[in-house]
């Protein structure tokens, strides 16, 4: 657990000195997939399907706020839609205004849910969205995780309903107006899906919110398994089709995902929890208290090493604070081993201080520094009790 708690820590300082550059990457992606994948599942404006023009709207994407995925995004549909019918992109226009003046302007923060919400049902993923919004939203991230799943149904209808248009003439406008608006209002498994991507929200919210030990955990499990079971409850009231393989796999993502954002948002440790009761003049107080998982990432102190050696007749001593000519130390000898080569290690730690021992006594700092948690080991066979002074001088 020490080493996934550096690695969070690491994460997080990696992405604090360096996010105005890892944000508009992460947006760059983020459109590229949303782009590519409006393309892959519709693709019927061919000059619009090209590569070339989804990496350029993604670069342009990443360098402006994070609304401009929603823009090109619906801008990307409605040209799809117009190139398969001009009565399609009108419906598709009409749904998506009234999305935009009926919820997502009271819900404008997040904007970017109503288009991650029909990208995952489109992978086959749609339970992860509402258990992580019940986890760092509120209960007002209902309003925009269902305004996705209408997104999602209207795209379904479109795509669905797409070789019927083709086979239409041009005066059979009211036919294909009909055909989609009953596809969409009449899609029995898309209320379901917002009645229970709604529950959900609310439900693990209410969970996460409360006192008990690991409630993020019991939260993302209730919701996963209320999800779950209305679903497979409308499935068997007006058979929505759903898969229970797809629905028990789509469940065990969604709690790795989950538990993955409660380790970066909400990593506590309830072996050490407190509780504490105090009072003033109108109120008794009775808290909780539950410290979060925190450990601080190993840094060194080590800044340069120099190797370069020494002839053996040289003194260690700077220039111009060597030794006067005639003294030496014990028989002549270097401070280094007896071969002459000498390695220095410069820091940014101060040398240790003056010893204030009486003369003879044993210095405490003689033959070892620490250095960032390492230690330098000077060889002191040949070095006299009072050198102390030289010890400093050298490093």
């Amino acid at each position: 657990m020490t080493a996934l708690l550096e690695l969070r820590e690491n994460l997080k300082k990696i992405y604090s000195r360096n996010e105005a550059f890892i944000a508009p990457v992460i947006k760059f992606l983020l459109s590229f997939i949303v782009l590519s994948i409006i393309n892959g599942k519709m693709g019927y404006m061919t000059k619009l399907d090209n590569m070339a023009i989804v990496l350029i709207v993604s670069l342009l994407c990443s360098f402006l706020p994070t609304g401009f995925i929603v823009l090109f995004a619906m801008m990307f549909s409605l040209l799809h839609m117009y190139a398969l019918s001009l009565e399609t992109a009108a419906v598709g226009l009409v749904v998506f205004l009234l999305l935009y003046l009926l919820f997502l302007r009271f819900t404008a923060k997040e904007a970017m849910v109503v288009v991650l919400t029909p990208v995952l049902c489109m992978l086959k993923l749609p339970y992860v969205m509402p258990v992580a919004m019940g986890l760092i939203g509120t209960p007002a991230s209902c309003v925009s995780v269902s305004c996705g799943v209408v997104v999602y149904y209207l795209l379904q209808t479109v795509i669905t309903n797409a070789p019927t248009i083709n086979s239409m003439g041009a005066e059979e406008a009211t036919a294909k107006l009909r055909l989609l608006i009953d596809g969409i209002l009449g899609s029995k498994a898309m209320l379901v899906t917002i009645v229970a991507f709604t529950i959900t929200v609310v439900v693990v919210y209410l969970i996460r919110r409360m006192s008990v030990d690991h409630s993020w955990t019991i939260a993302m499990i209730a919701g996963v398994m209320i999800e779950v079971l209305i679903l497979l409850v409308g499935d068997l009231m007006y058979d929505t089709n759903l898969s229970i393989f797809s629905a028990l796999l789509g469940a065990v993502v969604t709690v790795l995902v989950c538990k993955a954002i409660e380790f970066f948002r909400f990593c506590l440790d309830y072996s050490r929890t407190e509780k504490v009761q105090f009072e003033d003049d109108e109120y008794y107080y009775y808290v909780k208290a539950v410290p979060k998982m925190t450990v601080a990432a190993p840094t060194n102190t080590v800044k340069k090493i120099n190797t370069q050696r020494r002839p053996a007749n040289q003194t260690a001593h700077p220039a111009g604070q060597g030794r006067p000519s005639g003294q030496s130390r014990s028989g002549g000898q270097n401070v280094r081993s007896a071969e002459g080569s000498a390695r220095s290690v410069v820091t940014e730690r101060t040398a240790p201080a003056r010893s204030s021992a009486p003369y003879g006594q044993q210095n405490p700092y003689r033959g070892r520094e620490m250095t960032g948690g390492r230690s330098v080991t000077i060889s002191s066979d040949h070095m006299a009790q009072d050198d102390s002074d030289d010890y400093e001088e050298l490093f």
